[in-house]
């Protein structure tokens, strides 16, 4: 993991100071509401429905055992014993008292963590696979790109208050795992026919009102050339995004108004005219960053485990658990083990203190201390034993987070909702524990296979549910909550946009049309088919067909 150095800590020492100051002079009145607002958005603090919500950043998902004590003793100590993780692997606090924001960021500096650009119109918290480091899949650990890019980032003087707010993905894998295609950029690893690395440039991507996937503008940038290529693309956005419209503000807007062959060349241009002076990336830096994220001491395994095959084949719960979610490790005789945050009727996405403390206890037992948090709001130990997995199981269970359901149906991503949020329009946590309980028999759920399932409370799209097999959006009629149904999205490297299915449904309503969709999947597909190559091959008709048949047969009528 990367480790704050000298300037590292005296800025973020002098952020808190700062901020401690301004709400100070908040709380006395000195500042108004309309005045404070863009200060603590660069803080990572919101006003929500009931109380200010503080978003800590968790750069590309990764958390020390330490770390994650800490963000426990903040839930425990100055919120309401919880934290809620996001799709854009961060967590969320929705109840601290303004008075003690900058005690918490005092705690979380001591960690070397902040809040620092998680919010406002500047470049967020980069995100990138999960599995970073460690998928058996992977061409190169995309983690010290993505700590290069933070750090180019942070209070970049040109790029602090952009048009609109600005996301980066990062992958290092074919297998897109941290929806590249969803973000401004998007940057998927290669390598060229000399066998060196490079990106992939995508550009424009992102959901809300107006969902769009990245364009490619660029097949294969050499990593030296990265930040240089990124101060051009933000430069010429920069220059050319509106600020006039909100809704016309993102750079997805302006990227389809000129086409990407256009864009591509405007960028260019401006690549050429900058990447003589900008700052390029040599080899000795990208190597000092990288020799942080060194791979740990592992020990030389066997790839054959048969106590493992053999509690697998006498215990149908650990079988379905390992089954979805524990996936392939690069070193034999390791695997990396997802600790699943949907527990059946649970509340997505939220751990409370107690559980934050001993996964931090399991990291270090059965792992080197080291924790990940994924853009589907889920854990994930990197570096356990196989031999161990069936003993982490077993303490999982006594914590609550055994579920056997990652990438399951109701593995289901989920933002705050109205029950929050004062942008939302309907809730979703209720509507998210309402479909997971139908789906809470573990031989069904195996049956039913992958597929992702996604609830958003609002246009804004917090929980992605444009790229999901099954997106969900909560809209407002009349006063009245309603669900709207897409179909057909995906959020990995065959990205997707999903097809609304028709008319909306109540909020009682709902989880009947989840569960009809699922049983037509189920009735029409072929063999061993998964949800999303079932309704590529057939549309959306025999979905529609079922979920409206009432409505058809009273018109008929």
């Amino acid at each position: 993991m990367y480790r704050y150095d000298e300037f590292d800590h005296a800025f973020v020492a002098e952020r808190v100071a700062q901020f401690r100051d301004q709400i100070e002079r908040r709380i006395s009145g000195e500042l108004s509401e309309d005045e404070f607002k863009p200060l603590r958005l660069m803080n990572g603090l919101y006003l929500q429905l009931h109380a200010y919500m503080l978003r800590v950043a968790i750069p590309y998902g990764t958390l020390s055992s330490t770390q994650m004590r800490k963000l426990a003793h903040i839930a425990r100590t100055y919120d309401r014993g919880y934290g809620h993780f996001t799709t854009r692997q961060n967590i969320q606090y929705n109840w601290p008292k303004l008075a003690e924001v900058p005690d918490i960021l005092d705690e979380l500096a001591e960690v070397e963590m902040h809040a620092i650009q998680t919010s406002g119109n500047c470049i967020r918290n980069t995100t990138a696979d999960p599995l970073a480091g460690v998928a058996a899949d992977e061409i190169e650990d995309p983690r010290a790109y993505a700590e290069i890019i933070r750090q180019w980032s942070t209070l970049h003087p040109e790029f602090s208050f952009l048009p609109r707010k600005f996301k980066i993905a990062v992958t290092g894998a074919p297998n897109d795992r941290a929806v590249t295609r969803g973000h401004d950029i998007g940057l998927r690893m290669h390598r060229n026919i000399k066998g060196e690395p490079g990106f992939e440039v995508m550009v424009g991507g992102g959901q809300g009102r107006t969902p769009i996937l990245a364009k490619t503008i660029r097949g294969f940038l050499p990593v030296d050339h990265l930040l240089s290529y990124l101060e051009a693309i933000l430069r010429v956005y920069n220059q050319l995004g509106r600020r006039d419209n909100i809704y016309k503000a993102r750079l997805k807007i302006m990227a389809e108004d000129l086409g990407a062959e256009a864009l591509a060349k405007l960028v260019e241009a401006e690549w050429e005219q900058i990447r003589h002076y900008t700052l390029d990336l040599p080899l000795e830096e990208r190597q000092r960053i990288a020799a942080y994220f060194a791979p740990p001491a592992y020990d030389d395994l066997s790839a054959d485990h048969p106590a493992l095959d053999e509690a697998i084949a006498a215990d149908e719960s650990f079988a379905a658990w390992v089954e979805s979610n524990v996936y392939d490790h690069k070193k034999p005789g390791y695997a990396i083990a997802t600790i699943s945050l949907k527990p059946h009727g649970g509340i997505p996405g939220d751990a409370s203190a107690e559980q934050m403390d001993a996964v931090a206890g399991l990291a270090e037992q059965f792992g080197f201390g080291e924790i990940r948090i994924s853009h589907k709001q889920n854990l994930i130990l990197p570096d356990v034993r196989r031999a161990d997995l069936y003993r982490l199981w077993q303490a999982l269970g006594g914590l609550g987070l055994d579920t056997a359901n990652a990438g399951r149906v109701s593995d289901i991503i989920a933002c705050p909702g109205l029950d929050y949020c004062n942008l939302a329009n309907a809730r979703s946590i209720p509507i998210a524990q309402r479909i997971s309980e139908r789906f809470t028999n573990i031989k069904r759920e195996r049956e039913i296979g992958e597929v992702s399932l996604n609830i958003s409370g609002c246009i804004n799209a917090c929980a992605h549910h444009h790229v999901a097999n099954i997106g969900i959006l909560g809209v407002d009629k009349k006063g009245t909550e309603y669900y709207q149904v897409t179909l057909g999205g995906a959020a990995n490297e065959d990205a997707a946009i999903g097809t609304i299915i028709g008319p909306a449904f109540d909020e009682w309503q709902i989880a009947d049309a989840i569960e009809t969709i699922v049983d037509v999947y189920q009735q029409l597909r072929n063999s061993d088919e998964n949800f999303i190559d079932t309704y590529q091959r057939l549309g959306p008709q025999p979905f529609k067909e079922k979920l409206y048949a009432s409505d058809q047969a009273r018109k008929a009528g």
